[in-house]
């Protein structure tokens, strides 16, 4: 069975008359990527900063490893955080860096080098140890951000958007690597982001936080695919609601529906048939966006509304979907993929 390496019960934290944190309640098991995902001011950072020790609950209780440290001072709890601006110190080389830590732990001197050349190995920054920070480009300093948190070898990872000073492509890379460099060294990560694409493409599981409380666990799959809440279905991914009158005239049945844009197909109008377990709607294209690998199609329905379908440009031109713009379209997508969604409680 799965030891648990964080458990959060009750968390609370207030600033002033400010809540930040309205009680949370989450299991984060040993060796899992787990992402906390959602937009500033939503909690997520501060129930970091709390499981860190940087900054005190005003109720509840965090345990590591079955221990609980809520009171326990930030260097007496066996995790390392993150920060997005890496916290480098310029004047020393990148080994020293990596090192740093060691050394304050008196560890001695051969065993820190061993350690740190170890350390910037994984991160494959090989023969990097003599340069400075300055050096180096932000992907290589986030690197060794990440071989001085490792080379301790704590049980937990706290990662606080480490990737959001970077370049969109060097991101995209860097995601990549550091969910390989979990794998490999099976430590816990808990990573906190705003960024949906990057929670998605990282994650074992996701917590998706709003106004200082869990909307939803799961993995990137059931909260993607599943959105418990109408809130969860507007802020992961790109999604379509479907309610009241038109919710009821397309789907039959009252009530909030959620379907992903890339689920439905944009037909001509003659083009439709009846297949079945389909919805279908008729509407006009009011704007066609063109996106290169796809274009995205915001059709005004008949029935009320609006949805937002997105298709690839398999064989498609940029002029050939701007032709789209204020034509009739039949919109299809299967019924399995019109998922109903809970009003919020």
């Amino acid at each position: 069975m799965e030891g648990i390496a964080i458990r959060l019960r009750d968390l609370r934290k207030s600033f002033g008359e400010t809540t930040a944190v309205a009680g949370v309640d989450l299991e984060i098991r040993d060796g899992e990527f787990f992402s906390m995902l959602g937009p500033s001011g939503s909690g997520k950072t501060t129930v970091l900063r709390m499981i860190a020790g940087f900054e005190s609950p005003t109720g509840g209780t965090i345990e590591l490893a079955g221990q609980d440290v809520t009171g326990l001072a930030p260097f007496e709890r066996d995790v390392h955080t993150v920060f997005q601006d890496y916290a480098l110190f310029p004047h020393m080389t990148v080994e020293q860096n990596v090192a740093y830590g060691l050394k304050v732990r008196k560890v001695p001197k051969s065993e820190r080098l061993v350690r740190a050349r170890t350390a910037l190995a994984e991160v494959r920054l090989e023969g990097y140890g003599t340069r400075r920070p300055a050096q180096l480009s932000g992907g290589q300093r986030q690197r060794v951000a990440l071989a001085r948190a490792l080379v301790g070898r704590p049980s937990v990872l706290l990662l606080d958007e480490p990737l959001g000073a970077l370049d969109l492509k060097l991101r995209e890379q860097m995601q990549v690597e550091l969910k390989a460099l979990q794998r490999e060294v099976g430590i816990t990560f808990v990573f906190v982001t705003h960024d949906q694409e990057e929670a998605l493409t990282m994650s074992d599981r996701i917590a998706v936080f709003n106004q200082g409380r869990i909307e939803q666990i799961g993995t990137p799959a059931e909260v993607y695919e599943r959105p418990a809440t109408p809130f969860v279905a507007s802020f992961v991914g790109t999604s379509n609601l479907l309610a009241g009158e038109s919710a009821q005239r397309i789907v039959g049945t009252a009530g909030t529906y959620s379907i992903r844009p890339e689920k439905i197909r944009v037909l001509k109008d003659s083009a439709g048939t009846d297949e079945p377990d389909h919805e279908s709607a008729a509407g006009t294209v009011a704007e066609v966006v063109y996106l290169g690998d796809s274009t995205r199609f915001l059709v005004d329905l008949d029935a009320g509304g609006q949805l937002t379908a997105l298709q690839q440009n398999l064989e498609t031109s940029a002029e050939d979907v701007a032709a789209y713009r204020g034509s009739r379209v039949l919109l299809q997508w299967h019924r399995r993929h019109t998922v109903h969604v809970p009003d919020p409680r």
